[in-house]
């Protein structure tokens, strides 16, 4: 995972927590809603570099593979 990824997820993440303990504070389902909405995104954005990761090195490991 580079730096600007894990930057990207972890702004999504603390941005999105900001905005629903808004939300809650001043019962704003609304921007409540939109808090963890971001926050849902922000951890995908992980997932999804953990598994785009996980592929390249499997597709470098088959590639050392087949040059033995």
């Amino acid at each position: 995972m580079s730096i600007e990824e894990k930057f990207d997820s972890a702004k999504d993440k603390v941005v999105g927590k900001a905005k629903e303990v808004e939300g809650k504070i001043t019962g704003d389902k609304s921007r409540e809603a939109e808090g963890k909405a971001q926050g849902v995104l922000g951890k995908a954005k992980d997932a999804f570099t953990d598994v785009k990761d996980a592929v390249k090195d499997a597709v470098e490991d088959y590639k050392e593979d087949s040059k033995k």
